[in-house]
């Protein structure tokens, strides 16, 4: 009976280890099908409630298997080094989609640590803000920590001629496994992100409450915006607000949209917000003729 089980879980590993090759030999051929698809986050001014900008997130719309989330595909992609046409194609169709966007809005597109081993990578963001015409001060490039651990002085040099181009750069995920204030004296981030698992531990843990707290004042210290993931609640919401966090996406504003969607959504915003200027300018002419008439 043992080497009957030991045949059984062979098998079963044959069969994930078979799985998984399909899914990558997919995967390689997903950009040339036309296969992934742009949704968008809003990214939101903790004190306005105003719309900043919009992270650019990838899904996968399999033939047979549906749409797939980047959770299911992602490490995939960057154990096999698809990420790398799969991140110039994200880069280009934000850039594209961000455009067509009322000009005050900022995009956000997440960089892997593999597309720094192209070393092309600097070349062709310049080609691709050139062909779309997007302002470089509303692209905003978001790398994790672990971009630092390998390289680190090309990769650091890369970094300074991207954001020589005017383009911002974010430490996305930060606190989450590689964290040293070392990496955030190493270069001018523009941002840091704090990680969505401190955010949805925040009202049980007071570990994760302190923590937050901690990256909240570090980023005011050294003059870098902060941004908080996932958050759900409008208790999470007050508490980061009360802490002087200055932006915020999750699904308690919106859940990540399709590209049309969130283009239909912030064309309404923007026409809102000019709707109300309007009025406002009016209000302040009826008074001033008012009090002229006294």
């Amino acid at each position: 009976s043992d080497l009957n089980t030991f045949r059984f879980f062979e098998e079963e590993m044959d069969a994930r280890a078979q799985e998984r090759r399909i899914l990558e030999n997919d995967l390689r051929l997903a950009v040339d099908r036309e296969e992934l698809e742009l949704y968008f986050q809003p990214l939101v001014d903790v004190y306005t409630e105003e719309v900043m900008g919009a992270e650019a997130l990838v899904r996968w719309r399999h033939p047979r298997r549906g749409l797939i989330s980047p959770a299911d595909f992602i490490a995939l992609a960057e154990e096999t080094g698809i990420i790398v046409k799969i991140g110039a194609w994200v880069l280009r169709r934000a850039c594209q989609e961000a455009v067509k966007w009322p000009q005050a809005i900022r995009v956000a597109v997440n960089l892997s640590p593999a597309q720094f081993k192209d070393r092309a990578l600097v070349a062709n963001l310049r080609a691709v803000l050139a062909e779309t015409g997007l302002e470089p001060t509303r692209l905003e490039l978001e790398v994790t920590e672990s971009l630092l651990l390998r390289d680190t002085a090309v990769n650091l040099q890369m970094l300074n001629e991207i954001k020589s181009l005017g383009v911002r750069i974010s430490m996305d995920d930060f606190g989450t496994g590689y964290s040293s204030l070392g990496n955030l004296r190493s270069f001018p981030f523009d941002k840091i992100k704090i990680d969505r698992s401190f955010v949805s531990e925040l009202e049980r843990s007071p570990d994760s409450a302190a923590i937050i707290r901690a990256v909240l004042s570090l980023g005011r210290g050294l003059g870098m915006t902060t941004t908080a993931e996932g958050v759900e609640t409008r208790d999470q919401l007050a508490y980061l607000r009360a802490e002087g966090c200055v932006e915020v996406q999750g699904f308690y504003f919106s859940e990540p949209r399709p590209a049309l969607e969130i283009a239909d959504m912030l064309h309404e915003r923007a026409r809102s917000e000019e709707h109300t200027s309007e009025l406002q300018s009016h209000l302040n002419l009826v008074c001033r003729l008012l009090l002229e008439k006294k």
